[in-house]
């Protein structure tokens, strides 16, 4: 029983953060619960932390990469009506990043994460979702980040989603 509300926690989580994605334009805020902002991601080697938030939630997409020039990509975040779920989707909308990075990790503060995933390449330009291998990356409570030795240094998205403390009276 238990994962079968897990299942549907997951599903719900999901439809709330593709609702969210859908419903926002670059660099506006939709009606108080969800936003998307432009920022590039840079090479060079060096750590780069680019943060964006709603109330008192919070993403953090900190990271380093090589090769290639800067690249434009998004991060939405979002929180659901009943302030139950924080999401938090880091991505480049060409679908397919060129730069190597050496490491990565989004941080969701103020929520526990339920569902994560990130990818080598996502749908664009006639292309599907590619995920990471499982053993690629590593969810913890509040984080999602690579595996020492195993992340292989494709990123082209990353998806997060929180349950965060509030409770209903």
């Amino acid at each position: 029983m238990a994962s079968r509300n897990n299942f549907c926690v997951v599903n719900s989580a999901l439809v709330l953060f593709f609702a969210l994605i859908s419903a926002t334009v670059p660099g506006h805020a939709s009606p108080e619960g969800a936003k998307t902002v432009e920022f590039n991601v840079k090479p060079g080697g060096v750590v780069h932390t680019f943060s964006e938030g709603i109330r008192e939630y919070e993403c953090s997409f900190t990271y380093a990469s090589q090769g290639g020039t800067n690249e434009q990509w998004l991060m939405s975040v979002g929180l659901s009506d009943d302030d139950r779920l924080f999401s938090c989707s880091v991505w480049r909308p060409q679908g397919k990043s060129y730069l190597f990075f050496t490491q990565f990790k989004a941080e969701l503060k103020g929520t526990k994460i339920e569902y994560a995933n990130a990818y080598a390449q996502t749908a664009a330009a006639g292309h599907s979702d590619l995920p990471l291998k499982p053993e690629e990356f590593t969810i913890g409570e509040s984080t999602v980040t690579h595996s020492d030795g195993k992340f292989r240094a494709q990123l082209s998205k990353l998806t997060a989603i929180g349950r965060t403390g509030h409770d209903e009276l």
